[in-house]
């Protein structure tokens, strides 16, 4: 039996959504973009979530920052901690302080900018007592010392080897604290044993579900919600028992983003003992 507990996310309304410059293979300036479809696909995801019973808040979207809506971007927050994001891309920089900012202001005094590149909770998503952690293309690799040394909780580093997985929760998913679910080839042959022996009972996307970015999913151990076209990972997550729900987010995709992406779990220290 699968349980399925409460969350607490932060979410940004995309507002001001656009896809103006490239920072990951997705974007393509070149391709127009309907906002107001951006808006309508990203309020169902938080409609999705809030007949869950989650938990939603929101953070006041920026102008001159199209990205905001991927708050999982902003920071990762463990135990009541947040380790706010320091950006790669000129691009995104700005955001940090706004997320750093609205922590400070709800409820979360024990935080801390990151000293070098870590893109938050694109980068870092908690598994049981593990804090797996991407780096190759975003996140510096120093940040997984600095991760650890600030939350007091292993790091599992693990490499991404193909630039149309950039961010880990791009490439994995947390179902609940025994099970993933993540594509090998976006993996480095080492960390790809490392996710072998850690996980031998994962569940393994294949490219077409991949390349839907089916893996950019979020889970309260029972629900899962994931883009809708991500078919065979649906099928594969309902006979492991799990309730898959399916968004259409395809407007966000252009800026290689989707359900995870907009979502930030904001974690009491009760709560990050659940499945990320």
């Amino acid at each position: 039996m699968r349980t399925a507990r409460p969350r607490h996310y932060l979410m940004c309304r995309p507002t001001h959504f656009d896809v103006v410059y490239s920072i990951n293979p997705w974007m393509d300036p070149a391709k127009p973009v309907d906002t107001q479809l951006a808006i309508t696909q990203w309020e169902k995801l938080r409609e999705v979530y809030l007949s869950l019973g989650h938990t939603v808040d929101t953070i006041d979207p920026l102008p001159g920052l199209p990205d905001m809506v991927f708050a999982a971007n902003g920071a990762t927050v463990i135990d009541g901690r947040a380790l706010v994001a320091r950006f790669r891309d000129a691009e995104r920089i700005a955001e940090g302080p706004a997320y750093h900012d609205w922590l400070r202001d709800n409820g979360f005094p024990d935080l801390r900018t990151a000293h070098v590149v870590n893109e938050g909770e694109g980068d870092y998503l908690l598994a049981g007592e593990w804090l797996l952690a991407g780096t190759g293309f975003r996140s510096d690799p120093r940040s997984h010392d600095e991760a650890q040394e600030f939350f007091g909780r292993p790091v599992i580093g693990l490499t991404l080897v193909d630039p149309d997985y950039y961010h880990l929760d791009t490439a994995l998913t947390v179902l609940d604290e025994q099970t993933i679910a993540y594509y090998p080839a976006a993996f480095s042959p080492g960390s790809l044993a490392v996710l072998r022996r850690l996980f031998p009972d994962a569940v393994i996307a294949t490219a077409e579900d991949a390349a839907a970015f089916g893996l950019n999913a979020t889970s309260d151990g029972h629900n899962v919600v994931l883009p809708h076209n991500a078919t065979g990972l649906t099928e594969q997550l309902r006979a492991r028992g799990f309730h898959p729900i399916g968004v259409d987010l395809s407007e966000l995709l252009k800026a290689g983003g989707s359900v995870k992406c907009c979502t930030l779990e904001l974690r009491t220290a009760a709560q990050s003992h659940d499945p990320a």
